[in-house]
């Protein structure tokens, strides 16, 4: 799961410029928001097209047995704002989040394989939370910022944080599950985009392409790097295939926080100065999109689409930064 701030944002039919703002202010559309829409407009590109993935019916949260520890958000769904002073884990973390982030990956292929035409991403929700709570484990999504589900998942042009509904997954979509376990006090954090039934060829080429540039995002970890060797690899990768690359969201540091200070720019950052040092864990999930890079948000808060509608992809590992490069803890 990426990091990213929660924010307002203006609804996808806005206002009349003589109706009531949609921030809430009381004033007129045309007094308040409405100029400030009009360049965020431009910023973010041309329209996307009416045809799409649209909200689905999302059903209760669904609940995590009492015996299983909780993170400190579980309840009120605000996580602490303590951050740790060194992104570098101790022996007994990282011992920890290797368990956590095994757990990850076999939670990814269990859910994984049901995914098929007909089938809903609610009813991956539900096999992915019982994989969870097999484990021990608690979903890290469940109520993180408010979040209502216990993984996300993100449909064709949806880029991340969709939330899974009743919406039914169709022939030649494609669809990504972001998983993250709470498990032993540290979080174990994976996805990966999947075909659905027979896709198109583009799609296909979508799929593979992320994966490579996520690969060539974990070649580039070597300690005494800064950061931002990763995002400079990825971004060239996906540029020779002519894709584009998210820059809203990024990877993040992990541990006994979901997302630490530390964020992993998918795209050439040069203010990304962080040197990298063995002992650090961190994802790197880059979301690369068959067309341009801008995103919208839907009216949920949540659900990240591309502006244009194109489809997009995306691929995730916890990583820890070793002596000689990196170390990819999310595997079974």
């Amino acid at each position: 799961m990426n990091d990213v701030s929660t924010v307002r944002v203006a609804p996808a039919v806005l206002p009349k410029p003589n109706d009531p703002c949609w921030c809430g202010s009381g004033t007129k559309y045309k007094k308040c928001h409405k100029g400030a829409d009009a360049v965020e407009a431009r910023k973010r590109g041309p329209e996307a097209p009416s045809r799409g993935i649209r909200p689905g019916v999302i059903s209760p949260m669904r609940t995590v047995p009492a015996s299983v520890p909780r993170p400190d958000y579980a309840v009120s769904g605000r996580p602490a704002r303590i951050f740790p002073p060194s992104e570098v884990k101790s022996p007994d973390v990282i011992a920890r989040m290797r368990r956590a982030c095994k757990a990850a990956a076999e939670v990814m292929a269990a859910t994984a394989a049901h995914i098929r035409p007909g089938i809903t991403t609610d009813e991956l929700d539900a096999i992915a939370h019982e994989e969870y709570v097999r484990r021990g484990g608690y979903p890290s999504p469940l109520n993180y910022h408010g979040f209502p589900k216990s993984i996300c998942t993100s449909v064709n042009e949806v880029i991340c944080h969709g939330i899974p509904d009743n919406r039914a997954l169709e022939d030649g979509d494609i669809v990504n599950l972001d998983i993250t376990i709470y498990l032993e006090g540290v979080h174990g954090d994976t996805n990966a985009t999947f075909p659905v039934g027979k896709i198109d060829p583009d799609s296909e080429r979508l799929i593979r392409v992320t994966h490579e540039c996520l690969m060539r995002g974990i070649e580039a970890v070597k300690p005494g790097l800064p950061i931002n060797v990763i995002g400079k690899a990825i971004e060239a990768h996906a540029t020779q295939n002519g894709m584009g690359v998210v820059r809203a969201y990024c990877g993040h540091g992990i541990g006994e926080r979901f997302h630490t200070a530390l964020q992993i720019p998918h795209h050439f950052d040069p203010e990304a100065k962080t040197i990298m040092e063995p002992g650090m864990t961190f994802t790197i999930e880059p979301m690369i999109t068959l067309g341009h890079w801008h995103h919208r948000v839907w009216d949920d808060g949540w659900t990240a689409v591309t502006a244009d509608g194109s489809r997009t992809a995306q691929f995730e590992h916890t990583l820890l930064v070793t002596d000689q490069g990196a170390e990819i803890l999310t595997v079974a």
